[in-house]
C-alpha cells in the first residue's frame, strides 16, 4: 500500500532524510519512530504531498507521490502535530468546508461528517466554536477531517498529544479499528502507544532508517543478555557476591536498597542461559528468604535508547 524507496530530502546542504526505504502493508498500523529533527516530519510530508523530495521514490496505493500527486491526495488523510483548523468556524462548517474541498459528493457530505463526528465522539461539541474547545477536543476534530472521505491511508503525527489518558485510551482504540479497512502511520514520542497500537515499527535517526521489525523482534535483536528480577531478604553485599560468583552470570546491581527491608536486584546471564533454578538453590541454601524471582524483557523505550544515542 505505501512503498518508499532510497528517499532524501537535502536542505541547505543538509540530509534531513537520508537514503530512508520501507514499507507498509494493507491494514497494517505502522510505529515511525525517532528523536526530535531525526526526519520523521519530513518524511511524511514528503508522503502526503506536501513537498518534493531531493532523490528517491514514493508510492500510495500505486501512485507515485510526485507525477500523481492528486491521485495520491484522494487517497489520503493526513493529521499533522498542529490539527490544521480554523478556529472562528463551529465544528459541523468546518468539517463541510473541509468535505467540500475534498472533493465530497454533495449528496454524501451530511453522511460522511456524521460518520466520522461519532467516530471522534464529538457529538456533544458539532456546534460550538472551534477555537473555543479544548486541546483535546481540537486534536479529535483534526483526526475527524483527516477522516473525510474515507481514505485507504492515514498519516498521523502524534495523534494522541495533548489529549488526557481517557481520551488516549480513545483515540488508540480508534486507530485499532480503523486499521482494519486502512493502513496507518503513525509517529509518536509516546513509546507504550506503539507498543499497544503498531504491528511493525521504522526507527529513524539523523534521516537514516535504523531498525524495522515488529516491537518484539526489535527487542530479541538488541538483546544482549538474559536479564532476572530479585527479591531477595539477606545481607546485600554478601548476596552480590555469592550470585556474582556464579557461572554465567555477567553482572548484579542492587536496585532498591533500603536498610531493614528485602533488597531488589537486576542480574544479567549470558544469552540462551536459564540460571533461574540455580540462582534459587544459591539463595535458599544461604538460608536467604527468595520473595521474588521473573525474567524481565527489554522495553521499546531500551531499544529506541539504544539505537538513537551515542554514548
Amino acid at each position: 500500500m505505501i512503498e518508499v524507496e532510497h528517499l532524501s530530502k537535502v536542505f541547505n546542504g543538509r540530509k534531513a532524510v537520508d537514503d530512508v526505504s520501507f514499507y507498509v502493508g494493507k491494514g497494517e498500523v505502522l510505529g515511525f519512530l525517532g528523536p526530535n529533527g531525526a526526519g520523521k516530519t519530513t518524511t511524511m510530508r514528503i508522503l502526503t504531498c506536501y513537498m518534493p523530495s531531493t532523490e528517491g521514490t514514493a508510492r500510495i496505493a500505486g501512485f507515485d507521490v510526485f507525477e500523481e500527486s492528486l491521485e495520491v491526495r484522494k487517497r489520503i488523510g493526513y493529521l499533522p502535530e498542529n490539527p490544521p483548523i480554523y478556529s472562528e468556524m463551529t465544528v459541523d462548517s468546518y468539517l463541510s468546508f473541509v468535505a467540500k474541498i475534498k472533493g465530497t459528493p454533495s449528496g454524501q457530505r451530511k453522511a460522511q461528517i456524521s460518520k466520522v463526528v461519532e467516530e471522534c465522539s464529538l457529538g456533544d461539541v458539532r456546534r460550538r466554536i472551534v477555537g473555543k474547545l479544548s486541546k483535546g477536543y481540537k486534536q479529535r476534530v483534526g483526526l475527524a477531517q483527516a477522516l473525510l472521505n474515507n481514505p485507504e491511508v492515514l498519516i498521523l503525527d502524534e495523534p494522541t498529544i495533548g489529549l488526557d489518558p481517557k481520551q488516549i485510551h480513545e483515540v488508540r482504540a480508534l486507530i485499532k479499528s480503523l486499521a482494519s479497512t486502512r493502513t496507518v502511520i503513525l509517529s509518536t514520542h509516546i513509546l507504550p502507544e506503539v507498543s499497544m497500537t503498531c504491528n511493525r515499527v521504522v526507527i529513524i535517526n539523523k534521516g537514516k532508517v535504523v531498525a524495522m521489525d515488529t516491537p518484539e523482534g526489535l527487542a530479541a535483536q538488541m538483546k544482549g543478555a538474559e536479564r532476572i528480577a530479585l527479591i531477595v531478604d539477606g545481607p546485600s553485599e554478601a548476596i552480590q557476591e555469592k550470585i556474582h560468583a556464579i557461572e554465567g552470570v555477567i553482572s548484579i546491581q542492587a536496585t532498591d536498597e533500603k536498610e531493614g527491608h528485602p533488597t531488589s536486584f537486576a542480574v544479567e546471564c549470558q544469552l540462551d542461559t536459564d540460571l533461574r533454578p540455580i540462582l534459587a538453590s544459591t539463595i535458599v541454601s544461604q538460608g536467604w528468604g527468595l520473595l521474588e524471582m521473573r525474567g524481565v524483557s527489554m522495553s521499546l523505550e531500551d531499544v529506541f535508547i539504544n539505537l538513537t544515542t551515542q554514548e
